[in-house]
């Protein structure tokens, strides 16, 4: 199976179950004409994977994209340490959504399956010096909403109403639901 991802936390995600992946992403424009928020992170797991899944039509190819959203707000991953602050502060006391999309494409067997998963994060009150100290983790910088929260981002998280996988990138339980749909049973995930 092909991941159409750099994402880190994906690929161990989906390693720990068996599948044998191999890394492969396009550059495509984040961007969507699409008016609901999670319309638009649909369209754009959709165009990650379509990008390599016509170039390996045989193939399966599984991606995915995550947001935070937060008074209809969207947040993706920070521009520089001072947005990474910005976002820190407008999630701190408050709950946000994280919505997560992965798409399925085997463009031989005409499978493209997109779905999605919302989930509810609960922050707690975080000081000044705690988004200093974060910020310099560095950690912050390539996440959604400036945080992961499998990392150093956990102590941030009072409580979560949904998916941790769907939160950490990629909603695991949700995507063999789809496999299992689609008649693939889980003792064959390390073949394909």
């Amino acid at each position: 199976m092909i991941l159409a991802s750099k994402s880190p936390r994906r690929k161990e995600i989906l390693a720990q179950l068996g599948f044998q992946l191999q890394i492969e992403s396009k550059d495509v424009e984040e961007i969507s004409d699409k008016i609901d928020i999670v319309e638009q992170i649909e369209e754009i797991s959709l165009k990650k994977v379509m990008a390599v899944a016509v170039e390996n039509p045989k193939e399966f190819v599984v991606g995915a994209d995550t947001v935070v959203v937060i008074d209809g707000k969207v947040l993706g991953k920070p521009k520089d340490k001072e947005d990474a602050k910005k976002m820190l502060k407008s999630l701190s006391g408050r709950s946000h959504e994280v919505i997560t999309a992965y798409t399925l494409i085997n463009l031989e067997k005409n499978i493209e399956i997109t779905e999605s998963v919302k989930s509810v994060v609960y922050f707690k009150q975080i000081s000044d010096k705690e988004i200093e100290w974060y910020i310099k983790s560095e950690e912050a910088m390539d996440k959604a909403g400036a945080y992961g929260i499998q990392g150093l981002g956990s102590i941030f998280v009072d409580k979560i109403d949904g998916d941790f996988f769907a939160i950490m990138g990629f909603p695991i339980n949700h995507f063999i639901k789809t496999l299992n749909d689609l008649k693939i049973p889980i003792e064959s995930l390390d073949k394909i």
